[in-house]
């Protein structure tokens, strides 16, 4: 697969100066030689991780259970995105801040954009959703849209070239082509970690035939979890399999699994949205009008409004440590520490919910 890598311009040396002087323990700078690598998501920072083992020092911005759209990097994470060797951003519009913090990090090293060749759907257009579902899921204007983009994306420069770009006038204003939670189907994780394993082999040449191996081993699970759930899901009736979350961050889950989605208490890619009263109404007919039995809150959000919809609508919420791993992923010992751990979590804890008991896991995926 051909990947394009985007090497950031410095930006002025006042601003690293001044980060320099304020800054802590947080930064990417390694003093031994060891590569630095900065990730943005906490599932980048999981498959960068997986991919380079212990040669690297990863450096991941957002923590484990908080929200991407939300973040604001600190002084600190803004001095290691200075000092990486690599920077690793999910791209599709995920980190809106995420220009304004490569200029203001003076960062002059390799940018991997992960979503690099991933068709991004328009807001709100699931193949499959309910009909009484009020907030839209209409158009398909996407799809003229992202077929130029992923022309432009595939296929402009080859194996053993990288693109020099600037990364700000690349990725500005990104965010409302699309949903930007690509992650959530494993195919796509797969193509996520392929772009991050050949910017990696490009950027950091030392490090090509571990990356290499790890590559291909982690992918060899990210299949095997795919298998087991399409397994799992396609013992539920078509018509029984309904998501109602939190907010809309499983576009391409339900898509990938034939999964009927009714809506969310946040109708929107946005966490930081809020709802109206008539979406709220709205969700409640959906869920009501489809027969759904369970709400799903997420892991980095308060579950009081998902709450007060199913006590309205008289359904089962799913909260606390059952919530879903969506824009996040737990923290360690959790069942969300690692993108594996947590899908196969919110593939449980659906399934429980349609009234199925899950399969054991394959044994590659119990190790």
């Amino acid at each position: 697969m051909k990947t394009r890598m985007f090497v950031v311009p410095a930006a002025l040396a006042v601003s690293a100066l001044v980060l320099a002087g304020c800054a802590g323990t947080d930064a990417a700078a390694t003093g031994d030689g060891t590569p630095s690598i900065v990730v943005t998501t906490t599932q980048l920072g999981d498959f960068t991780r997986e991919l380079v083992g212990d040669d690297a020092e990863v450096t991941q911005l957002i923590q484990p259970n908080q929200s991407a759209h939300s973040f604001d990097p600190s002084a600190a994470q803004l001095l290691a995105i200075g000092n990486a060797d690599v920077l690793v951003i999910n791209g599709a519009g995920l980190e809106e801040w995420i220009d304004d913090a490569v200029s203001s990090s003076g960062f002059d090293g390799t940018l991997i954009d992960a979503s690099e060749g991933i068709d991004l759907e328009g807001e709100h257009t699931h193949d499959d959703h309910a009909e009484g579902d009020d907030h839209a899921h209409e158009g398909e204007e996407h799809a003229d849209e992202h077929a130029t983009e992923g022309s432009d994306q595939g296929g402009e420069a080859d194996d053993t070239t990288t693109e020099v770009k600037d990364a700000a006038d690349d990725h500005d204003h990104e965010h409302a082509s699309g949903d930007p939670h690509i992650w959530t189907d494993p195919h796509h994780a797969e193509q996520m970690v392929e772009n991050v394993a050949h910017g990696l082999e490009e950027a950091l040449p030392d490090l090509a035939d571990t990356v290499k191996a790890n590559e291909t081993a982690y992918l060899a699970k990210l299949e095997s979890l795919d298998t087991w759930i399409h397994d799992n899901i396609e013992t539920v009736p078509a018509a029984e399999r309904l998501l109602v979350s939190n907010h809309d961050a499983f576009t391409y889950f339900v898509d990938a699994y034939d999964i009927t989605f009714v809506g969310s208490v946040i109708p929107s890619f946005d966490d930081n949205a809020e709802p109206s009263a008539a979406d709220i109404d709205a969700l409640v007919a959906a869920i009501r009008e489809t027969g759904a039995k369970a709400i799903f809150s997420e892991a980095s959000l308060s579950p009081k409004a998902a709450e007060t919809i199913a006590s309205e609508a008289g359904i089962t919420v799913y909260s606390g440590d059952d919530a879903l791993y969506a824009d996040s992923l737990g923290p360690e010992g959790s069942d969300g520490a690692t993108y594996l751990s947590a899908t196969e979590h919110n593939v449980r804890l659906l399934l429980e919910s349609w009234g199925v008991t899950p399969t054991e896991l394959p044994a590659d995926l119990r190790e």
